[in-house]
């Protein structure tokens, strides 16, 4: 009983400390903008997106075009750190997609002041860490 969680303990304590304490500390800005078209009745919300992590629920949100869903989140010691969206474009599309990912977004979001920037578009879901260059990560 012994010798299994010995090797269980050499093998996650590299792991967990792989990565730098200041990574850590940061605190990390999560952004996701409704850039889907204006279409009548324009008095309704677009989009409605629900974001959560296995920890914490962040709850729905019904957003008018060019809104923002912002929160924040640091890193867990083991990097396991993710919050999920599901995006509705009214009754047209939905998407699930990973917001904040550490191990994916640990280095990619530090260029624009720790941000890891979404734009729901109507042909998908596009990232930026410098809120300038746009890539698809997720199409409808």
């Amino acid at each position: 009983m012994l010798l299994p969680l010995t090797l269980a303990l050499c093998i996650m304590y590299p792991l967990a400390f792989s990565v730098s304490e200041d990574v850590l500390l940061i605190n990390y800005h999560i952004h996701i903008i409704n850039d889907l078209p204006l279409e009548p009745p324009t008095n309704v919300p677009s989009l409605n997106l629900h974001c959560k992590s296995k920890d914490k629920d962040l709850g729905e949100r019904a957003m008018f075009q060019h809104q923002d869903y912002a929160w924040d989140s640091k890193i867990n010691l083991f990097r396991t750190t993710l919050f999920f969206c599901n995006a509705r474009w009214r009754n047209k599309k939905q998407r699930y997609f990973e917001a904040f990912k550490a191990t994916r977004d640990e280095d990619r979001c530090l260029d624009y002041h720790f941000s890891c920037i979404w734009s729901v578009r109507y042909d998908g879901i596009y990232f930026s860490s410098d809120n300038y260059t746009w890539t698809m990560q997720y199409p409808w």
